[in-house]
């Protein structure tokens, strides 16, 4: 259904039962289309911890020979280099 932005204003209520029954709701200015009214679909959200055990990862990751390595690669320095 389309109906013009006066029509959409006084009928808001009535609109909004449609687009709740999945009908497509369109909002035109001067006959031409500028919106949608559309059903709201909640994001479906993982539970917290949902990964818990799913995941390995290495023992040593925060040893500090993981954590230089870690260090040069974001500052590009290379001990090597040094001489």
């Amino acid at each position: 259904m389309q109906v013009n932005m006066l029509e959409a204003k006084n009928r808001l209520s009535t609109l909004i039962v449609a687009a709740e029954r999945d009908e497509e709701v369109v909002i035109a200015r001067n006959g031409v289309p500028v919106a949608k009214i559309v059903k709201y679909i909640a994001p479906k959200v993982a539970a917290p911890g949902i990964w818990k055990g799913l995941s390995a990862y290495a023992t040593d990751w925060d040893s500090a020979e993981t954590n230089h390595e870690i260090e040069q690669l974001f500052t590009g320095f290379n001990d090597a280099s040094i001489t």
